[in-house]
C-alpha cells in the first residue's frame, strides 16, 4: 500500500489551527453517484417542522432560535431557523428578505453579551435540509479562536457553567424579543436557603454586675438621668394625707361629669336643629 505523502496544507501552521504535531491527510474516497438523502427531506419527518416552541429560546410568527442541549466551550451556539419548510434556495422572497433582517438582529444580540467579541455566521446545509443558520459567540479576548476554526474549538474548550450560558441564553431572548415574538428562554433561579439557626449577641450582661455594652469591653452603658421634676411630683403625690388626695379625686370626677354633660347638650341641640328643618 503506497504512503500518503500529500503534504500538509498551510492552514496546519496557523496559530489559529488546534491541532500539533504530527498529522497526515487522510485519503479521499472516491465520489458517489448519488448523494444520500439529508435528514428532514420529507416535512413528515423533518425534526425542525415537528419540534415544539418551548424546545426553542425565542419565537415569533415565521421564525425561531434554538440552542445546543447543553452548555458548550463557547458563550452561545445558537441555530435560526424559519417554520416553513424551506431550503436556504427556496426561500420565498418574504421570508429571504426577513432573513437579512434576522440575521442582523440575532448577531447583535448575540454581541451584546459580555465577553464576545465576535460572531461567526455560518450555513453548511450538508446534514439537514431545512434551512438553519449557525450563530457562534467567539469570546472576548481569545485571538487564536479567530477565523475558520471556531466550531472545531467549541469541542476543545472547557465546557461553560450552565447557569451562565442559561443566562446568555436568557438575555438573547430578551433582546430579540423589543423587537417582537416571545422570549421562552429564562435565567436561572436565585439558589438560596436561609440559615436553620438565629444566632444573636445579648445586649446586656446577665451576670447581675448591671448592663455592659454589647462589644464585651464591660464599659457600662450609659443610663439616661432620671427626670427632678417627675421625682418630686411623685414624692409630693405621696406625701399627701389621704383626706387631700380623695378631694383631687372628687375634683377629676366632678370635671369630668360637667364635659359629659356639655356633649349631651350639644348632641341635643344638633338634633333639635336638624328635625325644625334648619
Amino acid at each position: 500500500m503506497p504512503e500518503n505523502t500529500t503534504p500538509l496544507p498551510d492552514f496546519t501552521r496557523w496559530p489559529s489551527f488546534p491541532f500539533e504535531g504530527d498529522m497526515r491527510v487522510k485519503p479521499l474516497t472516491p465520489p458517489v453517484s448519488a448523494e444520500p438523502p439529508r435528514s428532514g427531506e420529507d416535512p413528515a419527518s423533518c425534526i425542525a417542522c415537528n419540534t415544539p416552541d418551548d424546545a426553542y429560546i425565542w419565537v415569533s410568527e415565521r421564525w425561531r432560535v434554538r440552542a445546543m442541549d447543553r452548555p458548550t466551550g463557547l458563550p452561545v451556539v445558537l441555530i435560526l431557523e424559519c417554520r416553513s419548510h424551506f431550503d436556504l434556495g427556496d426561500l420565498p422572497n418574504l421570508l429571504a428578505a426577513e432573513l437579512g433582517v434576522m440575521t442582523v438582529r440575532l448577531e447583535r444580540a448575540i454581541r451584546s453579551l459580555d465577553g464576545v467579541a465576535r460572531v461567526h455566521v455560518n450555513r453548511w446545509g450538508d446534514g439537514a435540509a431545512h434551512m438553519h443558520m449557525w450563530f457562534l459567540a467567539r469570546p472576548l479576548g481569545l485571538l487564536q479562536l479567530r477565523g475558520t476554526f471556531l466550531s472545531l474549538w467549541d469541542d476543545i474548550l472547557p465546557v461553560i457553567p450552565e447557569q451562565q450560558w442559561r443566562e446568555n441564553l436568557a438575555l438573547v431572548a430578551a433582546w430579540l424579543a423589543e423587537f417582537g415574538g416571545r422570549a421562552i428562554a429564562e435565567p436561572p433561579h436565585i439558589q438560596w436557603q436561609a440559615p436553620s439557626t438565629i444566632n444573636e449577641s445579648p445586649l446586656v450582661s446577665l451576670s447581675g454586675d448591671g448592663p455592659e455594652r454589647e462589644d464585651g469591653t464591660g464599659s457600662k452603658l450609659d443610663t439616661p438621668p432620671s427626670d427632678p421634676d417627675a421625682t418630686g411630683a411623685d414624692e409630693e403625690a405621696a406625701d399627701r394625707r389621704p383626706d387631700e388626695r380623695q378631694q383631687d379625686e372628687d375634683q377629676d370626677q366632678g370635671a369630668h361629669g360637667i364635659v359629659t354633660a356639655s356633649s349631651a347638650i350639644a348632641t341635643s341641640v344638633a338634633a333639635a336643629f336638624f328635625d325644625s328643618g334648619g
